[in-house]
């Protein structure tokens, strides 16, 4: 399949045809200098060309193969839209220079900014009661996507549009809950389970389709049912653990009326953290001593990949041989791995790293 042509594009092949065509017909032999063989290979170029544009184009129509705009309109025929980037929120606390006697209102729209140009704005318009000194007010990142994620209390705390009696605002969450438009491969593997959301959310196949489409960041889903009439369903973040935010988000839509079949008990749980420790030294070869450097700097890149790597999936195992497998594919000559040892994990479990320790031990003979 991934080697699909609608049309034959082989060039050797099209100008082979080309000529032994002509040669039937006319009943001339060409040779490599005549002007008809030099004419008929300009002709046999564009041939390939466009037939690859048709190869292209007609691969296009299908969704292993689709991307960008056709994509959208492959998610148009079974009523799956590609999920829009989404701005980040924060709880900023917003101070009053002393108590008033009357209401303060911190009217929507207002924006405070961690610098860089970047802006946050009040989501809501929120009241400083009588005789209170802040309100903790809900801003949204004005930039939708990730740009706004990751900064920490007390980063966010330039005033950009005054109030009167404000006196200093600061941040007292990390901001987060911002995504990037849906990418192509995640918006396909959506489409391909769209089916199963024309029946209510029986199969497991309708929940995780439902669920995967509240939250750009949800990359698993677990769908299982511990005693009869209940359904339990855990996400899982790129990042690790779902929020209250993103779990009540998922029970809301989950429970839907036109979703939900009557006879269900919907649970939206967190799935369970197990911890593990990593703790390895590492050999590079001195035949590689000149390459020491970035053999170091891609060990230490595998080591962290691994641990996305483990808890990206639901109930994926504790694996030491993927990790020996990772570091030695870094550039390393050998490892002399302590931890993790391998542990079978449950199906509602994820692995976390709880500590890293990576050592080099230096150059070996071969």
């Amino acid at each position: 399949m991934s080697g699909i042509q609608f049309v034959e594009a082989d060039p050797d092949k099209t100008t082979t045809s080309i000529i032994t065509m002509y040669e039937s017909i006319t009943g001339k032999k060409l040779f490599p200098a005549d002007p008809e063989r030099l004419f008929l290979l300009t002709i046999s170029q564009i041939i390939v060309q466009q037939r690859a544009l048709i190869n292209a184009t007609a691969k296009e129509n299908l969704l292993r193969y689709a991307t960008g705009d056709v994509l959208d309109g492959i998610g148009e025929t079974v009523w799956t839209p590609r999920l829009e980037a989404a701005p980040a929120t924060v709880t900023v606390r917003w101070w009053l220079s002393a108590p008033r006697a009357e209401v303060v209102l911190i009217e929507k729209g207002k924006r405070v900014s961690p610098g860089g140009g970047l802006y946050f704005a009040v989501a809501a318009t929120t009241e400083v009661q009588t005789g209170d000194l802040y309100a903790d007010v809900v801003c949204e990142c004005m930039q939708a996507g990730t740009i706004g994620n990751g900064f920490v209390p007390g980063q966010i705390n330039q005033i950009v549009d005054p109030i009167v009696w404000l006196s200093r605002v600061e941040n007292i969450t990390v901001s987060a809950g911002g995504t990037d438009r849906e990418s192509d491969d995640r918006y396909r593997s959506r489409i391909r389970t769209a089916p199963e959301r024309f029946s209510v959310a029986g199969p497991s196949g309708a929940y995780e389709y439902i669920v995967k489409a509240v939250d750009e960041r949800i990359v698993d889903v677990l769908v299982y049912s511990p005693a009869a009439g209940v359904v339990e369903v855990r996400p899982l973040l790129e990042d690790g653990v779902p929020g209250d935010d993103v779990l009540s988000a998922v029970a809301t839509a989950l429970n839907d009326r036109s979703v939900r079949p009557l006879t269900d008990n919907v649970r939206v749980l967190a799935p369970e953290k197990s911890a593990y420790s990593i703790d390895l030294t590492y050999w590079i070869n001195e035949e590689d001593a000149t390459d020491a450097t970035a053999i170091q700097a891609a060990v230490q890149k595998a080591v962290d990949d691994f641990q996305v790597w483990q808890r990206s999936k639901l109930g994926r195992d504790i694996n030491q041989s993927e990790l020996y497998r990772r570091v030695l594919n870094a550039g390393a000559k050998r490892a002399e791995i302590r931890s993790p040892v391998f542990a079978q994990q449950a199906q509602t479990q994820i692995a976390v790293a709880s500590s890293v320790h990576v050592a080099f031990g230096g150059l070996e003979d071969a």
